[in-house]
Order: C-alpha cells, then structure tokens, then sequence
C-alpha cells in the first residue's frame, strides 16, 4: 500500500446504493426533542439529524415498540 496517492486525477462517481440507504423526509418534531438532540449534538461533535437517525435505527434495529396511551 502507498504511503500517499494522487487524488486529482481520479474520476468520483456516486454512491450506486445511496438511493436505498436514506430518504428524505418532512415530519414534524416538537421542539423539545430538537432542542435535546441539538444539545446532544453539540456534546458529541455529530449533526442533530445524525443522531436522531441513529436512535431511530437503534429502535428498528431492537424492535422497540412505543407505549402510547391517551389520557
């Protein structure tokens, strides 16, 4: 392996598989949640919109259901 390489000349070309990794999406989230991942985001140096990802990967990835209850 080299120690260095040449970047300039090499032709890019996008992620094939990108299309299928992430969608964008419009939802609404109160502005408690924003605020607590912003917070998060400032104490781990990662975007707001990265954790929140995250921890809803996380719930998916440990089937983790939600308690809903109506009062």
């Amino acid at each position: 392996m080299k120690k260095e390489y040449d970047l300039a000349n090499m032709k890019s070309r996008k992620n094939p598989y990108a299309s299928r990794l992430k969608r964008q999406v419009t939802i609404r989230i109160n502005i408690q949640a924003i605020d607590y991942f912003k917070n998060m985001a400032k104490e781990t140096g990662l975007p707001y919109q990265q954790l929140i990802d995250s921890y809803l990967s996380d719930c998916v990835h440990n089937n983790r259901k939600i308690s809903v209850a109506w009062h």
